[in-house]
């Protein structure tokens, strides 16, 4: 995109969120040789994926009605997602998982701040917008912002092995009254700079993964929170509430959270009698 209205982005692993509630009954009534071969099928399943260079899946024991668990999901490729997909509805514990939910969406960096500093070089170089040569530049200055190693370990960090998880899509309002896309670039800068300063303050107490869902599924981004204090998702997204790009236009959805728990601890989970850890 190098319409100057629009701020470019960004992107990294594709990112699937899968939600099962789990079916007790069904697994209770299970034999004691099963329950040990289908949880151990399904613990070396989700080792293999957060092993493998391709991918990374993260356990969330979710809290609450909505569901029980929750497996994120990160892939190299879009195809990579349906391969994880299918290999989890292949297990014998899918005869006792229902699901409940799901979303998919690609790991995103927004470049508010640089797409108009890209802009604003070029119109300094004295180009003719959209012509061949400020194409050209435009997509090379993008590449640079691609090939640095900061943003490097941003696009391909595994998902953060920190014991809270929250999850949630949201929406920029598109509404009569108010509609984020008919600002001007300038207004939206500003208030996704101001938007920002709030994220930043939680530095250290929270991990951000921002997702980029038009196109893929019902909401336009997916946001996951991971800390070691599930009371700093309350905090900040509390906060960010009062912040003018949130309380003027977004619009959240339904919200997921819970524990997340190493692969070997699944039998713990699927058992009920402790909570599985997190080592």
């Amino acid at each position: 995109m190098r319409d100057p209205n629009v701020p470019e982005s960004l992107e990294g692993w594709w990112i699937l969120h899968r939600m099962f509630a789990l079916d007790r009954r069904a697994w209770d009534a299970l034999t004691e040789k099963k329950r040990s071969r289908y949880a151990q099928q399904a613990a070396d399943l989700v080792t293999h994926l957060q092993s493998q260079g391709e991918g990374d899946c993260a356990p969330v024991a979710l809290v609450g009605h909505k569901a029980d668990l929750m497996l994120t999901h990160y892939a190299k490729t879009y195809e990579g997602l349906l391969y994880a997909q299918m290999l989890v509805d292949k297990l014998d514990l899918r005869s006792c998982l229902r699901p409940r939910d799901s979303y998919v969406s690609v790991l995103e960096l927004g470049m508010y701040d640089a797409t108009a500093k890209i802009h604003a070089e070029l119109t300094a170089r004295g180009l003719e917008r959209n012509s061949p040569q400020w194409i050209a530049a435009f997509d090379e200055l993008i590449r640079e912002q691609g090939r640095s190693p900061y943003v490097g370990e941003r696009l391909w960090a595994k998902a953060p092995r920190r014991r809270y998880v929250c999850f949630y899509p949201m929406d920029k309002r598109r509404g009569e009254a108010r509609n984020w896309y008919a600002l001007a670039y300038g207004e939206r800068l500003r208030m996704m700079h101001e938007h920002g300063k709030i994220g930043r303050s939680y530095q250290g107490l929270v991990t951000q993964v921002i997702s980029g869902s038009i196109g893929f599924d019902d909401y336009e981004w997916g946001v996951d929170l991971y800390a070691d204090d599930p009371l700093i998702f309350k905090k900040l997204v509390y906060e960010m509430r009062f912040d003018e790009a949130s309380a003027q236009y977004g619009e959240f959805g339904p919200f997921w959270s819970g524990v997340q728990f190493a692969p070997e601890q699944l039998g713990v989970f699927l058992t009920g009698d402790a909570v599985p850890a997190l080592p």
